[in-house]
């Protein structure tokens, strides 16, 4: 029976030392598949102590800009006899400038990481994977909407085309790309979010709460497992439906 079920599978996380990263990799471990979790850091974060105790998973460090760090992972990960099975291009920074502040190195900063980055995670291991892969490129409700800082929002959507092109070009090969899109999920990385912007996301999310991070995780490994193997090209909001509405809640809301 077709399941979730990933036993056999490599797979290689991005940014994984903590939030959504590391709950994609103990998700995914749990599911069965070797994990090569990566992030920055020399040696694993603390946000992965508790994989290490529960499964096969390794870790390598990877700073995602770095192209040869890509050659040499991809090139350890072939001494290893292995090929790869799924890559979840998760690493991912954010720049809360707005439009009219906003530099140019703001841009390619964030850009640099959230875009350059997938992309040379793509190049480095497409190589290594066969009919039946998959790519999960990790987007967010920015990438769907006119958010207000511009940096991390351009990124965003630049990387819906670069999954959209990637999905088209790698098809033909067996090899499926799709995007998660998150919303507002309690990470660090929204931990320093202001209590304004808090408020005014959960005004403008239906189900009025923040996700966590196992909520996204559980869409990663639906894209990752053989339940998902005709969808490619898909653009999954994982957001309590604050992108669905276009801004038509607070109309609504005003209006009761």
């Amino acid at each position: 029976m077709v399941g979730l079920d990933l036993a056999g599978r490599t797979v290689v996380v991005t940014g994984a030392g903590q939030g959504q990263g590391a709950a994609e990799a103990r998700l995914l471990v749990d599911a069965g598949a070797r994990v090569i979790a990566t992030d920055l850091g020399p040696e694993p974060p603390p946000g992965l102590g508790a994989v290490f105790s529960g499964g096969p998973l390794t870790y390598r460090q990877l700073d995602v800009t770095d192209g040869p760090g890509w050659a040499k992972l991809a090139e350890w990960i072939r001494s290893q006899g292995w090929q790869v099975d799924g890559l979840v291009n998760n690493a991912g920074i954010t720049q809360r400038s707005r439009l009219l502040d906003a530099s140019v190195a703001d841009l390619q900063r964030v850009y640099e990481v959230n875009v350059a980055g997938s992309l040379l995670g793509i190049q480095a291991l497409a190589p290594l994977m066969r009919s039946g892969a998959s790519i999960v490129n990790v987007g967010s409700v920015a990438g769907l909407t006119a958010h207000y800082p511009v940096a991390y929002t351009a990124s965003k959507w630049a990387l819906r085309g670069l999954s959209q092109v990637a999905a088209m070009e790698l098809g033909p090969r067996g090899i499926r790309v799709n995007t998660v899109h998150p919303g507002f999920i309690e990470t660090p990385m929204t931990q320093g979010a202001k209590p304004e912007f808090r408020q005014a996301t959960l005004a403008e999310t239906p189900l009025g709460r923040t996700g966590s991070v196992e909520e996204v995780a559980g869409v990663v490994l639906f894209l990752l497992s053989p339940l998902s193997s005709f969808v490619t090209g898909a653009e999954i909001p994982v957001d309590g439906g604050q992108a669905g509405h276009g801004g038509a809640k607070s109309v609504s809301d005003a209006l009761r």
